[in-house]
C-alpha cells in the first residue's frame, strides 16, 4: 500500500530505545508499503498510531482522538491495560526477538538445573564425585502460562525429551504438552513437578500464584525459574520453602526493580539473582512486528495481539 500522505507516529518510550527505532522502523514501513512520520512529538490531534513502552512520556491518551491504536513495546501490559485514558485499541508486542530470547535463557537454565552444573562450577573442593544426572524423560518440567513465550518454551523443552505440563487460565492444545487449566489443573500441573518455570501475565488472578498452600505442592529438591514477572511469587513464601523442599530459586524478575541491596534474594545461597535480561524487544524484529500491525489497520483488518481489558493481557 501507498499512502499520498504520510501516515503520523507517535514515538513513547525512553531515550535509549529512540536511536535504534529511528534506524529499524523506517526500512519495516517501506517493507510493507507504507509512508510513516516518526516523531517523539508530533500534536495530539495529528497522531494515528502510538508506539509505546508503559513507561514512556506519554501517559495520558485523551488528547489522541485520531489515533487507531496504541501498540505497546513490552510484551506485558499490566502498566498500560489500567490506564482509563487509553481507550484506543491496545496491542501487546509479540516479537521473534523476544521470543528466542526467552527459550534460550529458559532452556538454558532448565539444562543447568536439570543436569546439576552449579554443583561442579561452584564445587571445586578435591573431592570426585560421580554422580550421573537424570535423562530429561525422567525430569517432568511445568511451565505456568502458555502464551507465546509459555508455548514457545514448552515446545523446545519437549523436543529436548522433558515430559512438559503447562497451565493457562484457558484450556489450550500443545502437541506433546500435557494442557492443564482451572483451579483443580493448577494443582495438578504442580504436584511433583521437578521444575517450574513462571510466564504468566501479572494479574489479580496470577499474583502469588506460588505460595505457601502451592509451593507445598512441588517434588522435594525442585527448581523454580522466573522470567515472568515478580508478584507470581509471595517472596516470604518462597524464602521459607527454600528450607524446605525447594533446592533453588533462578529469579529475574521482582516486585522492586532494581532489587534493593538489602533484600534477601541477594544473599541467599539458594537463589540466583539476574537483572531481567532473561530477554528484551529487540528494535529490528519489534519494528516489523509495528509495521505489520499499522499495515493492517490501514487495509481495515483486525489488530494482531489485542489486549482484552476485562482479562488483563
Amino acid at each position: 500500500m501507498n499512502k499520498t500522505s504520510p501516515l503520523r507516529a507517535l514515538f513513547s518510550a525512553g531515550d535509549a530505545a529512540w536511536p535504534e527505532y529511528t534506524a529499524a522502523l523506517p526500512p519495516a514501513f517501506a517493507a510493507q508499503g507504507l509512508t510513516v512520520d516518526v516523531s517523539r512529538d508530533h500534536a495530539p490531534e495529528t497522531v494515528d498510531y502510538i508506539i509505546a513502552a508503559p513507561n514512556g512520556p506519554i501517559q495520558n491518551f485523551a488528547p489522541f482522538t485520531r489515533c487507531k491504536a496504541v501498540l505497546n513495546l513490552w510484551a506485558g501490559v499490566e502498566d498500560i491495560a489500567p490506564n482509563k485514558t487509553l481507550t484506543q485499541p491496545l496491542a501487546r508486542m509479540v516479537d521473534p526477538g523476544l521470543t528466542d530470547g526467552m527459550v534460550e535463557w529458559v532452556v538454558g537454565h532448565t539444562m543447568r538445573h536439570h543436569l546439576g552444573l552449579d554443583h561442579h562450577i561452584h564445587g571445586q573442593d578435591g573431592i570426585w564425585r560421580a554422580a550421573y544426572p537424570p535423562l530429561a524423560h525422567n525430569r517432568p518440567v511445568t511451565i505456568l502460562g502458555l502464551g507465546a513465550l509459555g508455548a514457545a518454551c514448552a515446545k523446545m523443552l519437549t523436543g529436548l525429551g522433558f515430559p512438559v505440563t503447562g497451565w493457562s487460565r484457558s484450556q489450550k492444545d500443545i502437541a506433546d504438552v500435557t494442557c492443564q487449566s482451572g483451579t483443580d489443573g493448577l494443582r495438578d500441573a504442580l504436584a511433583d513437578a521437578e521444575i517450574i518455570v513462571l510466564l504468566l501475565p501479572l494479574t489479580d488472578a496470577t499474583t502469588n500464584i506460588l505460595n505457601h498452600k502451592t509451593l507445598a505442592l512441588l517434588a522435594d529438591g525442585a527448581f523454580i525459574i522466573n522470567p515472568g514477572r515478580g508478584p507470581l511469587i509471595d517472596d516470604d513464601a518462597l524464602l521459607t520453602a527454600l528450607d524446605l523442599n525447594i533446592a533453588h530459586a533462578t529469579l529475574d524478575v521482582f516486585r522492586t526493580e532494581p532489587l534493593p541491596k538489602n533484600h534477601p534474594f541477594w544473599g541467599h545461597p539458594k537463589v540466583t539473582v539476574t537483572p531481567h535480561i532473561a530477554s528484551t524487544t529487540r528494535a529490528s524484529t519489534a519494528s516489523l512486528c509495528i509495521a505489520e500491525n499499522i499495515r493492517r489497520g490501514e487495509d481495515g483488518l483486525s489488530f494482531l495481539h489485542l489486549v482484552d481489558r476485562s482479562k488483563g493481557y
